[in-house]
């Protein structure tokens, strides 16, 4: 579910296209394929938050003691050969680089919903 309405982000379209591939990857990466990925965009509530971008996957979820440290480079729960650890952490950036934030909300057997808060471009 895309907002049509919402205004124009003035960012790196290569880099936001990285940020949601790797949202993405990690989300069928995480549900071994099976599952539903959605991505959604609404209108934030104040001027910081005028836009969220949302990826939601019905994966296993990220366990609690996990949370604080998957934008840690290097970090990973995937098994060896599986990854780098780099991806989220790379998201991080490029999003935070946007004067941008990103979050996680996931809890253990519920999934996990990504959350991208970007500021629109000024009207002209």
């Amino acid at each position: 579910m895309l907002d049509p309405a919402l205004p124009l982000v003035d960012a790196n379209a290569e880099q936001l296209i990285q940020v949601f591939m790797a949202l993405m990857i990690n989300a069928a990466d995480a549900m071994e394929h099976e599952g539903t990925i959605t991505v959604r965009t609404r209108a934030g509530s104040s001027p910081h938050e005028q836009i969220i971008a949302e990826v939601i996957d019905e994966g296993p979820g990220i366990a609690g003691a996990d949370l604080p440290k998957i934008f840690d480079p290097f970090f990973t729960t995937k098994a060896p050969g599986r990854g780098t650890g780099l991806g989220l952490s790379i998201c991080y950036g490029i999003i935070t680089d946007h004067g941008g934030r990103i979050e996680v909300d996931s809890a253990v057997g519920a999934g996990s919903t990504f959350r991208i808060f970007l500021t629109a471009m000024p009207a002209t």
